[in-house]
C-alpha cells in the first residue's frame, strides 16, 4: 500500500509539473505573439523584390498549439507592414501587375485573406485611407517556403503582407 501511495504521489507530481510547464509555455507564446517586431524580414526570399525598405513591423502567431505535448511542428502565420522606397513600390506594382483590390471578386482569389484581416496591433501602422492593390502573380512568385498574400498601397508606399508556413 505504501508503494502505491508513493507511486500515486509521483504521478500527481508529474502531472503538476507538466501543467506548470504548459502554462509557462502558453504565457511565453502569448507574449511572443503580442510582440511587434522591427527586425528585417528573414529570409528575404519570402518577400522578393521589395528592395531596401526603410521600415518594417511584423508579428507572428501560432496556428496550432506549440505547447502541446503531442509531437510535430506547429505552423505559423506572419503579418507585417513594410514602408517601401517610392521607386521600389512603383517597380513592384508594374512588374507584378498589381490591380485595385476593390475591383476583384474575392470568390475568385486563391486565398481568403483581405486587408481587414490584419492583426489589431498592426492597424495603426497602416495608411489612414489606403487604396490597396493586389497581385496573384506576386503571391505565387517563387521561391518561397510560405504561402504569401500581399496588398500594396502605392500612394503611401506601404506593403501589407500575410505569410503562412506550409
Amino acid at each position: 500500500m505504501l508503494a502505491a501511495a508513493v507511486g500515486l504521489l509521483l504521478v500527481a507530481g508529474c502531472d503538476t509539473a507538466a501543467v506548470d510547464e504548459t502554462r509557462g509555455c502558453q504565457e511565453q507564446r502569448q507574449a511572443d505573439e503580442a510582440k511587434v517586431r522591427v527586425s528585417r524580414w528573414d529570409p528575404p526570399e519570402d518577400l522578393p523584390y521589395v528592395g531596401e525598405y526603410s521600415e518594417i513591423h511584423w508579428q507572428a502567431r501560432a496556428l496550432g498549439n506549440p505547447c502541446s505535448r503531442a509531437p510535430g511542428p506547429t505552423d505559423w502565420e506572419y503579418q507585417g507592414v513594410i514602408v517601401l522606397r517610392p521607386e521600389d513600390a512603383h517597380r513592384l506594382a508594374e512588374q507584378f501587375e498589381f490591380v485595385p483590390f476593390a475591383s476583384i471578386d474575392p470568390a475568385e482569389l486563391l486565398h481568403s485573406h483581405t486587408p481587414t484581416d490584419v492583426r489589431p496591433d498592426l492597424v495603426p501602422l497602416l495608411p489612414a485611407k489606403p487604396r490597396w492593390l493586389h497581385s496573384e502573380m506576386y503571391n505565387e512568385t517563387l521561391p518561397s517556403a510560405v504561402w504569401r498574400v500581399v496588398f500594396l498601397d502605392l500612394e503611401h508606399h506601404t506593403l501589407l503582407f500575410m505569410l503562412n508556413d506550409h
